[in-house]
This record gives C-alpha cells, sequence and structure tokens, in this order.
C-alpha cells in the first residue's frame, strides 16, 4: 500500500502547570501516547467530550504546539525534526481551519490582504496570479469575489468561517485539520459548510482531520473515526462500524446520547461521576472510574489500543459484543 499522508506516531503533549510560588511543576496530559494514520484524500473524524484533547492535538500536527515526544510523519517526514526553511517549505501542505471564526481572522486586515498573504509566503506567484487566485477562492467557498476588499467585521459568523476554509486552501495543502469548524455556527449554518467541506474534498483531493464533539456529524463526514478520552484513544474504525457496533463502553454511552425523533430510540446511557483531572489522570484504564464493566484488572494496568483484522481498534480488556441494532439507527 502507499504510505500514509500523515502518521502520529506515540505522541505526547503535556502542559506544565504550577501551584505557587514554590510548588510543585505538575502537567496536563492533553495527548498521551496517541498513535494516528490520515490517508491520502481521506477524512478521519476525531470525537470526545470537550477537555479530551482533541484541539491540542490537532494543534501539534500543524506544529502550533511543540510535543514532548513522538512523531508526526507528513508524507515519511518527520515534521518534529524540522525547523526554519525546511519547516516552513513542508507546512504549506498542512493547514488549520480554527474553531472561532470570529478570532481567526485579523480585524485590520482586508479579506484580500489575509488571503494575499498566504499566497505570498507559500505560492510564489506574482500579484496578478495571486488576485486570480484569491478571487478564485472565494468563489471556490460560496463568497463573491467583489466582497475581497472588506473586513471581517463586514461579514456573518458563517462568511467568515468560509473565509478560514479559503485561507487553509490557498497554499494548495495536502492535509486541513478542522478544529471544530461549525460549533460556533447557528445550526441553520452548520450544514452549509459540512458540504463545502465535502465538496472541497471531492474536488481537490484534500484530506480533512475532522475534530468535533457531535457524533451525528463526525459519523456524515468521516470515512474513519477515531473515538478520544482524557488524552488516548479508546476506539476507531470505518465511521459506519464504530457508530453501528460501538465496542467501547465510551463510544457505546456516547451514541446513547445523539438525538433521534423514533420513540422506541435507544435508552440514554448516564455515566457516573465527572470527567477525572487530565492534572492527576486515574491509575490503569482512564474510564475505569466511569465505565459501569469495569473489572480489577481495569484499575491495575491500561489495556492497549488492539487491532483487528478489519481494521476496528479498541482500548479495552473485555470490548462490548456488537449489539443487533445501531444505536444511531432512525429506524425502517
Amino acid at each position: 500500500m502507499d504510505t500514509p499522508l500523515l502518521q502520529v506516531e506515540h505522541l505526547k503533549l503535556y502542559y506544565p502547570v504550577r501551584s505557587g510560588l514554590f510548588g510543585k511543576k505538575r502537567f496536563v496530559r492533553a495527548v498521551d501516547d496517541i498513535s494516528l494514520v490520515i490517508r491520502k484524500g481521506e477524512t478521519v473524524g476525531l470525537v470526545g467530550e470537550s477537555g479530551c484533547g482533541k484541539s491540542s492535538l490537532g494543534r501539534a500536527i500543524v506544529r502550533l504546539e511543540t510535543p514532548q515526544s513522538g512523531k508526526i510523519l507528513l508524507n515519511g517526514q518527520n515534521l518534529l525534526s524540522l525547523k526554519g526553511r525546511v519547516l516552513r517549505k513542508h507546512r504549506r501542505n498542512l493547514q488549520m481551519i480554527f474553531q472561532d471564526p470570529y478570532g481567526s481572522l485579523n480585524p485590520r486586515l482586508s479579506i484580500r490582504s489575509a488571503l494575499d498573504e498566504v499566497l505570498r509566503l507559500h505560492s510564489g506567484l506574482d500579484k496578478a496570479a495571486r488576485t486570480a487566485r484569491a478571487e478564485e477562492l472565494m468563489t471556490m467557498v460560496g463568497l463573491d469575489p467583489s466582497q475581497l476588499d472588506r473586513y471581517p467585521h463586514q461579514f456573518s459568523g458563517g462568511q467568515r468561517q468560509r473565509i478560514g476554509i479559503a485561507r487553509a486552501l490557498a497554499s494548495d495543502p495536502a492535509l486541513i485539520v478542522a478544529d471544530e469548524p461549525v460549533s460556533a455556527l447557528d445550526v441553520s449554518v452548520q450544514a452549509s459548510i459540512i458540504n463545502l467541506l465535502q465538496e472541497i474534498r471531492e474536488k481537490t483531493g484534500t484530506a480533512f482531520l475532522f475534530i468535533a464533539h457531535d457524533l451525528a456529524v463526525v459519523e456524515h463526514i468521516s470515512s474513519r473515526i477515531a473515538v478520544m478520552y482524557l488524552g488516548r484513544i479508546m476506539e476507531s474504525g470505518p465511521s459506519h462500524e464504530v457508530c453501528a457496533h460501538p465496542r467501547h463502553p465510551y463510544t457505546r454511552a456516547l451514541l446513547s446520547a445523539v438525538p433521534t425523533i423514533q420513540p422506541d430510540g435507544k435508552k440514554r446511557i448516564l455515566l457516573n461521576g465527572d470527567v477525572p483531572s487530565p492534572l492527576s489522570p486515574p491509575e490503569g484504564c482512564p474510564f475505569h472510574p466511569r465505565c459501569p464493566y469495569a473489572q480489577e484488572c481495569c484499575r491495575r494496568a491500561c489495556p492497549p489500543l488492539t487491532e483487528d483484522q478489519t481494521g476496528r481498534a479498541v482500548r479495552c480488556f473485555a470490548p462490548l459484543e456488537p449489539e443487533k441494532k445501531s444505536m444511531t439507527d432512525t429506524g425502517e
């Protein structure tokens, strides 16, 4: 098989925290030994509760954060070993769409200037060609090129996110990390942004890491899903398989929270307690304090992420058996 576009291997990203002037330094384990593969032209969904480390992983992949250890291989090249101009050369293939369409654009720059900044840095085009490319990008994301000289405050939230998408596309990247790109938008606008991202992937062949907490949205847009909890991936596999037959108790609980219009829908699974602090994660499996199936072995050791021949991977000593009916099944 071809070399994957992106390979994340045993990545660890810890944030130092001090309690008081002379307090002992501790670490928030935002990303704790994660491995992930994204192939050319595919969309991989990354889901989990708020604070589980999804955004930290995305920021580490695009080198906005510096991990303590691990590898980030883009087309076989380890980005963590690169610096300066060499890193900049490779970063044109790796862009990010941020969650906040209001804070991600410079209010002092017109849209033309914001796009031209990226094009000057990465494309090597002359001024006339950059202008033509900026107009092409605006059209690609569903905006009128005549609006290029406007400023961010003159656009709605959905339009600003489209501009953010255009900026990410300006360097013709091979991979875009979309960090909850619709969570700050009205529900009426979210579907149009999701459809736009799908159209872009089909037209350009760009791969996506789509980060979200809404499993229904992620199932719709992704070919594979990875479920994250407390800095670790708990389950991964093809989207339809993970959502139809979740094998980890945490994934099953997440899916039970997906709204359904069916009166005979699945009963909501309520987990005990709160998510433990990443400052002091529990010993053993990170999910065992809330898991209704936890055994003594779960308290002593963390299970490995074991992958089977079908591409399903589960971090559990006793994975759940597939249910007869999908937890997101809407019925006949």
